[in-house]
């Protein structure tokens, strides 16, 4: 619940309407969040998101024109500005729309994501339930998801067997964004997604009934760190594994944005002292799920590749080390390693 005290004094704002008349309407101030209260005349959509533009501008919220603009569309039952019709821009909100939009530009106000704000957002071409605290898929990720798909329809052998079955690992699931973009663009895959979360498990779940998904998408709440055995239990042999992992060195945990820090969960961004600690674990547990030739397809820092290379030479028998893919700003932020072929069962040894 988001609460917000008023005072008794006034302001006054002024704008115009498309026909150039202009409007004067007053708000009372306010303490707390420092949100204005309602204003005392009619407003259109196009003046409340230039108000709530500089309002978010003058308390420091990032992204203040995308926020007010996505938050005022979302409200009007479109996913942008610039796809309403401008007669619909120019139109008074009604009272009951104003008060809607104060109330969630007054939880903008507060540093909560737009994501959570309007409790929905778009991951390639799906549109997603989002909850707090379940994480937030960032552009990134949806670079991860083109790079997966692309190799199993380039290589359509990766990783299957005769009578076996295509299936996928995604470990950590969140609100289901991978999992679901796979499924969705293969029709012949089958997915597992596990999450330590139970909101995340939650979410996913929603998500893949809202998508018309559930009937090849397994959903289970692991926490791989203190169960691995368990994944295997629920997955047997898969043709990949993926994941964007926590993966944030943990002293840079203190330095991340508001919105971030506060309403994301930590267990989702904390990689540890190196940001390898979850990354360690599901490329240990790779090769004893891994069909022969299946691959391990990871987001992380732009430090880690040479690390996780390193790391896998030294630690991890029957995993090679494939390549590093960069994201589109250049940054080194994808791992791709490969089982190598093996004629007996590996044992699962996560000691």
């Amino acid at each position: 619940m988001w609460s917000r005290a008023l005072s008794a004094s006034c302001r006054r704002w002024s704008g115009r309407t498309s026909s150039g008349a202009k409007v004067i309407w007053r708000c009372h101030s306010v303490r707390g969040y420092g949100a204005p209260a309602l204003p005392a005349g009619r407003i259109t959509a196009l003046q409340a998101v230039e108000f709530w533009k500089r309002h978010f501008a003058e308390r420091g919220v990032s992204e203040p024109d995308q926020s007010s603009q996505y938050i005022i569309a979302h409200l009007l039952g479109a996913k942008t500005i610039e796809s309403l019709e401008p007669q619909k821009l120019t139109e008074f909100l009604s009272r009951e729309q104003t008060e809607q939009v104060w109330k969630l530009c007054t939880q903008r106000l507060s540093r909560v994501p737009v994501q959570y704000v309007i409790e929905e957002w778009d991951f390639r071409d799906l549109t997603l339930k989002m909850k707090p605290p379940v994480f937030i898929p960032r552009p990134e990720t949806e670079e991860l998801v083109d790079l997966v798909l692309t190799d199993l329809q380039t290589r359509p052998g990766l990783g299957v067997e005769p009578d076996t079955r295509r299936t996928c690992l995604e470990v950590g699931c969140g609100s289901g964004a991978i999992s679901l973009s796979l499924l969705k663009s293969l029709p012949q895959l089958e997915a597992v997604a596990v999450d330590q979360s139970q909101d995340a498990v939650d979410l996913t779940r929603e998500n893949a009934f809202r998508l018309g998904l559930q009937d090849r998408l397994q959903i289970h709440q692991i926490d791989i760190m203190k169960d691995a055995e368990a994944v295997w239990s629920v997955c047997g042999l898969v043709s990949a594994v993926v994941s964007n992992p926590p993966y944030l060195f943990s002293e840079d945990m203190a330095s991340l944005e508001p919105e971030i820090f506060r309403f994301e969960d930590h267990a989702a961004l904390d990689g540890g002292e190196d940001g390898l600690v979850v990354i360690r674990q599901i490329l240990t547990l790779a090769p004893q799920i891994l069909l022969n030739h299946g691959r391990v397809y990871l987001e992380v820092d732009p430090r880690h590749p040479p690390l996780v290379q390193r790391w896998v030479e030294v630690n991890v028998g029957g995993l090679q080390y494939v390549e590093t893919r960069h994201d589109i700003s250049g940054r080194p932020r994808f791992c791709i390693l490969q089982k190598e072929e093996s004629n007996k069962s590996d044992k699962l040894d996560l000691e």
